[in-house]
């Protein structure tokens, strides 16, 4: 670690120690000290463990669940444009051009036993209104709740998280929804559900079911609160296991009551687990209950990361006082 401190002179009146020299010395680990003082009030200073990307702190700001939006989808955008995803996003688009292939035979059978089945029909709609946002919501509300009455911090940013994921994810569902204007089965006029790419708002307004197929937008903000909540905490192993059989039970029931096709769900499932992994800590790298969790590293310039990892820490010493510099490497 490099530390840089620089004394300021004291006003005339204040007299300097004559026998107190400053003095500058390097160590065996390629440390350059400061004086003593400001080296032990350095030492003392609370730093943030500092990357690139978005803050996730234990514990966010009431709005950072709003302020936070525009680096989401920045952060989205540059994680999904790395090569190292690029194979996801082919096995995504493979997969949803074979399933719209054969999108009307798999969703024929599901809507036969949701028409004949009242305990099937019955199971659908109470797993399509798990989707739905407002379930969600409810969830995040269970967490602030908890999180303020026992003074949790990891409840509290769980609650934020799940609020900022369902905007983030929702957005980014709806612009494609706008632009796709894909029909709902329930609606269809073609075996698959006819596309009307960039179609009028007004009209999509007035008749949603018609466009607003692909993808699914309860899907998408199931999967992304489920791996908000299994990766703040990661030691309740049965989480992520219980909510992925309600996520499957989510998509059972929109492809039952004709309100998604299976070819749906690829994109879906890519974007709640896209956005609810870049919004949440990683517990294997960078969460924990009583430290602040690291930024998410997007990428960026060697500047960037070196600004990103410096540290200001006020000096004071008889006769003087400064600011000093540190940064780690």
């Amino acid at each position: 670690m490099l530390s840089v401190g620089r004394a300021v002179q004291a006003e005339p009146t204040l007299a300097a120690d004559p026998a107190r020299t400053d003095s500058v010395s390097v160590d065996s680990s390629s440390r350059l000290a400061i004086p003593s003082t400001a080296d032990s009030l350095q030492r003392s200073s609370i730093s943030t463990p500092v990357s690139v990307g978005t803050d996730r702190r234990l514990e966010p700001g009431f709005f950072d669940m709003i302020t936070n939006l525009p680096s989401d989808w920045r952060d989205w955008y540059l994680q999904t444009a790395r090569l190292s995803n690029w194979p996801i996003m082919a096995a995504v688009t493979v997969s949803t051009a074979a399933m719209i292939v054969y999108d009307n035979q798999m969703w024929v059978p599901f809507k036969k036993l949701y028409e004949k089945y009242p305990t099937i029909n019955t199971l659908a709609n109470r797993f399509v209104d798990m989707g739905d946002g407002k379930f969600q919501f409810g969830v995040a509300g269970a967490f602030a709740g908890y999180g303020l009455i026992a003074s949790d911090k990891r409840a509290l940013r769980t609650a934020s998280q799940v609020c900022e994921v369902i905007l983030a994810a929702g957005a980014v569902v709806q612009f494609l929804k706008h632009t796709t204007g894909r029909e709902s089965p329930i609606v269809s006029t073609t075996p698959t559900g006819r596309w009307q790419f960039f179609p009028n708002q007004i009209t999509y307004a007035n008749n949603v079911p018609h466009f607003d197929a692909f993808p699914s937008g309860h899907l998408t903000t199931a999967l992304a609160t489920l791996t908000v909540i299994a990766r703040n905490y990661p030691e309740q192993s049965w989480i992520a296991p219980v909510g992925y059989v309600a996520c499957t039970g989510i998509a059972l029931g929109l492809v039952s009551t004709s309100i998604h096709w299976w070819s749906d769900y690829p994109l879906a499932i890519a974007l709640g687990y896209g956005f609810g992994s870049l919004l949440s800590p990683n517990p294997n790298e960078d969460v924990s209950v009583t430290e602040p969790a690291k930024k998410k590293d997007v990428g960026a310039t060697g500047l960037s990361k070196l600004l990103d990892q410096a540290t200001l820490v006020p000096i004071y010493e008889p006769g003087g006082a400064g600011i000093a510099m540190s940064v780690r490497f």
